[in-house]
């Protein structure tokens, strides 16, 4: 094992080591590279990217690849979980390409230095927007297939949010006063119904992945509505693509039932329309009874969730021997 790996916060068998990258106006930046392994050698691992005000945390997921042969990998991105730092405003980047040092840097380690040669890359919410832009950029031989868990590919809301005028307002805006506030509204039900110290099951640091989010500032909303563009405008990604999501949006107006039942954060009808357009080979399907992040459903759903995956890889990425 490379020196550089150190014990995770999630504890043995996870290991954690940082990846160094060049400063930004903000001083010091660092990318964190989580990896757990797998018993068998098969060559085959995972690359997994986490969404907006979110980090990796998500055993289940990890054991359930690494069950099945492959190394797991996820990255911390820079601002973001472990890699966030005490001078950085979090999540802030003013261009989706921010992100690819990382991920090549994450890329060459899982490749070159740990010697595999198939890899899934996986991505949750805005990772699956930026993933799938760097694999278009990148175009890695050794990817073998993309699954995107409820992929942030539009902004949800009036359509007034997303004409010619106010795109080119925010494009000024972001431009002019990259660190200007979005005033927004955020009610803390999604993650309520996902930490188990509310009325979820699953425990995670309030401080990487806070209830009530992160802020969001025009140069970065500004870089998300261009990543956006370019999904519209389509992408070229030959591996099979799965993406998954829930059966429907909602959005309540008090905690109950539909939070726990339903994607409360996109617009499900929005995922649909643009997962064509990530490449020529996409299945896109809704799971009902999802919650936003398809892999911290209900246990029921989970099982759901597991299987069409398992039914995907079969039938599309893991060819008979």
């Amino acid at each position: 094992m490379p020196d550089a790996f150190r014990t995770d916060v999630l504890g043995r068998p996870y290991v954690v080591e940082n990846i160094e990258l060049p400063d930004d106006g903000e001083g010091p930046v660092v990318a964190t590279l989580v990896r757990k392994p797998t018993r068998k050698r098969a060559g085959k691992a995972v690359l997994h990217v986490h969404g907006f005000a979110d980090y990796f945390f998500h055993r289940e997921y990890a054991e359930w690849w690494t069950a099945r042969g492959y190394t797991f990998y996820a990255i911390d991105l820079r601002k973001y979980g472990r890699s966030l730092r005490e001078h950085q405003t979090p999540n802030f980047v003013e261009d989706p390409a921010d992100y690819f040092p990382e991920l090549d840097a994450a890329r060459q380690r899982i490749t070159e230095r740990d010697g595999h040669t198939s890899v899934v890359a996986t991505a949750h919410s805005t990772g699956g927007l930026t993933l799938p832009l760097w694999l278009d950029e990148r175009r890695p031989p050794e990817l073998s297939a993309m699954f995107l868990n409820a992929p942030r590919l539009d902004m949800q809301g009036s359509a007034r949010l997303r004409n010619p005028a106010a795109a080119a307002a925010l494009n000024q805006l972001g431009a002019r006063q990259p660190h200007r506030l979005i005033p927004r509204t955020v009610n803390t039900f999604y993650g309520r119904s996902l930490h188990r110290d509310h009325e979820g099951e699953f425990d995670y640091n309030f401080e990487w992945k806070p209830l009530e989010s992160y802020p969001v500032y025009a140069g970065w909303l500004r870089a998300i509505r261009r990543g956006h563009g370019q999904i519209h405008r389509g992408l070229d990604i030959k591996a099979p693509t799965l993406v998954l999501s829930s059966g429907r949006t909602v959005y309540p107006k008090e905690m109950g039932e539909d939070v726990h039942t339903n994607d409360i954060v996109p617009d499900v009808q929005q995922i649909r329309r643009w997962a064509s357009s990530l490449g020529s080979h996409v299945t896109s399907i809704g799971i009902d009874g999802a919650r936003h992040d398809v892999v911290l459903s209900r246990p029921e759903v989970r099982v759901r969730v597991y299987a069409e995956i398992d039914r995907w890889l079969t039938a599309y990425v893991e060819k008979p021997a």
